[in-house]
């Protein structure tokens, strides 16, 4: 019985198609002008749409490669490529856009000749997005429209967070936006239910595969900041005066110094046989007890109170644990109050920067860690468990990706934010109209003048 009425489904599914093919093909069914909603709707099947009015922008062709190339990367990147016409308003284009779809993602329009891009905050950080758009913003590019858009693709793909709608699994492909469109894509449709379990097992199989190179990538960043961690807590025990038998030293002292010379070797164990990002917060969080331990030894040998166990320096946990809570104000952030050590507390104090520990964040540059990518919260969280790391964070560019359920599933962070154990939504979720619009507009990447400040042949 089931192996005659899967046919039997599939033809009528195919009659289904082909009626509504010749439906929407026929002069009856001629479609009106393309508005900002069309666009929208559009973008939720397939990640590229190109109006027919802006056809001679980029061909069909180049069209379904630059599909193909999003696709293929599983990443959440739409890219629209639209007329310079009253039908699509400057002012608000891309927010709208972006409302419209209700898919979390990065988002570029082709506006005539100008270009703009945006992103939700935890798909994209908005400082990248900025220096994204600005690096496709050239005279090489901005004339080409197909050149542009690939140069933007090529660096979106590799920066964006999360993966690919589902929805777009039954998109139609390249040809979609023109006309006679909706038989390739009802066509694609009917391709898709025949080889349904096909298609997804591949989609699997290259989900997983993605994911397992972004983590490998990650505990790569990691290792390198660990190991550093871990010569310079090695590099204070070896300058430590100190001796078990020495005269003076008793089984309390002893039994200070044992711990922490086990925190340094669970520490390299534990880095030795991490797999996965949040592994390495188990190995930050016993340099962490190490020097705790090194802080009561000091204070026993010197006959001074023992410290109390507070959170490491905020500002480099390699400095020990901190003395004292002060106010600090990150670039463009509210103030907080931070953990910090003596030495960065009397710096504090004086009007100098605190020394910060600084991360290679892969440009060839160097920032602190609370400026780098999610792949350091598993370090951090280490550090400053319990809690204590969203709300000193809060406002920094770490901070806001802690506190996503997508950090949660890349990088094993589900007790910093909200998201628990939450699946991989960091992009390509259905979210509405009700979405964080800060990176589409204003304080997103409108500081160079965005759609509101005009198209000029690829500025703005």
């Amino acid at each position: 019985m089931r192996k005659r009425l899967f046919p039997a489904l599939l033809a009528g599914l195919l009659l289904i198609i082909a009626a509504a093919a010749l439906a929407l093909t026929s002069p009856a069914s001629a479609a009106p002008a393309a508005t900002i909603q069309d666009a929208a709707q559009a973008l939720r099947d397939d990640p590229v749409y190109v109006d027919p009015g802006a056809r001679d922008q980029l061909s069909v062709a180049d069209e379904k490669a630059l599909e193909d190339k999003i696709t293929d990367a599983d990443k959440p990147v739409f890219v629209a490529v639209l007329p310079d016409t009253s039908a699509f308003p400057e002012e608000g284009l891309l927010k709208t856009l972006r409302s419209d779809t209700g898919i979390t993602g990065v988002y570029a329009i082709r506006l005539g000749d100008g270009f703009d891009a945006g992103a939700d905050p935890q798909v994209m950080p908005t400082r990248a997005v900025e220096n994204l758009t600005a690096a496709v913003e050239n005279p090489t590019t901005a004339g080409n429209a197909d050149a542009q858009l690939n140069a933007f693709v090529d660096r979106a793909v590799e920066q964006a967070r999360g993966t690919a709608p589902a929805s777009w699994s039954g998109g139609g492909g390249g040809a979609a936006d023109g006309p006679g469109a909706p038989v390739g894509g009802l066509i694609t449709l009917g391709a898709l239910v025949a080889a349904g379990g096909a298609g997804a097992y591949a989609i699997s199989r290259r989900n997983k595969r993605r994911k397992e190179e972004e983590e490998r990538i990650a505990l790569d960043k990691l290792r390198v900041v660990v190991d550093e961690d871990i010569t310079a807590y090695g590099e204070t025990l070896e300058r430590l005066d100190f001796h078990p038998a020495e005269k003076g030293a008793d089984d309390t002292m002893r039994a200070d110094y044992e711990r922490a010379l086990d925190s340094y070797e669970t520490a390299k164990t534990r880095m030795d046989r991490a797999t996965h990002p949040s592994d390495v917060r188990g190995v930050t969080q016993s340099l962490e007890d190490g020097r705790y331990s090194l802080a009561v030894l000091e204070a026993r040998r010197t006959g001074t109170t023992i410290p109390a166990r507070r959170p490491p320096c905020f500002f480099d946990p390699r400095h020990g644990p901190s003395v004292a809570d002060v106010l600090w104000t990150p670039s463009g952030g509210a103030a907080r109050e931070v953990p910090v050590c003596g030495a960065d507390e009397v710096r504090l104090s004086q009007g100098e920067d605190p020394m910060s520990r600084t991360v290679d964040v892969g440009d060839g540059n160097r920032r602190p860690y609370w400026e780098a990518g999610p792949a350091y919260g598993p370090w951090a969280g280490g550090y400053f468990g319990g809690g204590l790391l969203p709300g000193l964070l809060v406002g920094t560019m770490l901070g806001s990706m802690l506190a996503t359920p997508a950090y949660a599933s890349e990088y094993g962070g589900g007790d910093f934010g909200d998201g628990g154990a939450g699946g991989d939504w960091g992009g390509g979720d259905f979210s509405g109209s009700d979405f964080d619009s800060s990176g589409f507009g204003g304080g997103g990447f409108g500081d160079g003048g965005g759609f509101g400040g005009g198209f000029d042949g690829g500025g703005f």
